[in-house]
């Protein structure tokens, strides 16, 4: 009898079964937070597409110390430089060997408190170079729009620039209030930056665009030309 219950233990336990995927907890949002958070993980993913090296994830749960599985923390958006964009269903910190360099929290009523207290404790002391937070209602956080950066340790608030922009160190972009909405620039390429969505519109409305412009052209040089022969006849 012990021989086959020996037989069958099991020699280790499965590293989903220590680090699981979820925590339980449902996403409690209103549409409106939803949408732009979705927003915004699609608009990085655009921008970041041509540098593989760069992982963008949101609402995973990333454990930050080795053997100790309540140590989570679960980003609604990061960002990481040189991991790569593979699939994840975990972000173990000592296997991906850092931080991510960017995290930002899209507050809600329920979260809101925690977002500015105990979170950005845990983000600072893991290192994470910028801290943002984002409320879609706009009735929660002291500003709709927050942004820190870490030095020696403690997060500093990023003061706005003229157009009310925060600007991200560890990414290089603004993010900004467009609209009633967050909105992200690039001040490299003067632009704002766009999921991959959008910019397809803009290519398709500016293809018509041209074609219509192109079809006005050749009209306007088919009535030309019929008025010159009617002359010469």
């Amino acid at each position: 009898m012990d021989t086959e219950i020996k037989k069958y233990k099991l020699p280790f336990v499965p590293t989903d079964a220590l680090y699981p995927s979820e925590d339980g907890k449902p996403m409690a949002a209103s549409d409106r937070h939803r949408h732009q958070l979705y927003w915004t993980l699609a608009a990085l993913e655009a921008y970041f597409s041509h540098d593989p090296s760069v992982y963008i994830s949101g609402d995973i749960l990333m454990y930050y110390l080795q053997g100790v599985p309540s140590k989570s923390i679960s980003p609604d958006v990061l960002v990481t430089f040189g991991i790569g964009m593979k699939l994840r269903r975990t972000y173990l910190v000592w296997e991906e060997g850092k931080v991510p360099d960017f995290v930002m929290e899209f507050s809600s009523e329920s979260t809101y408190r925690n977002d500015l207290t105990d979170k950005m404790d845990i983000y600072a002391s893991l290192g994470i170079k910028n801290y943002f937070l984002y409320d879609a209602e706009d009735v929660y956080l002291p500003s709709q729009l927050m942004g820190y950066e870490l030095v020696d340790g403690s997060y500093v608030a990023i003061s706005p620039d003229e157009n009310g922009g925060i600007r991200s160190s560890a990414l290089d972009l603004d993010f900004r209030i467009r609209d009633g909405e967050i909105g992200i620039y690039d001040p490299v390429a003067n632009d704002w930056v766009r999921t991959r969505a959008e910019a397809e519109a803009i290519r398709a409305d500016n293809a018509e665009a041209r074609a219509e412009a192109a079809e006005a052209e050749n009209a306007q040089l088919r009535e030309e030309l019929a008025r010159l022969q009617a002359r010469s006849s």
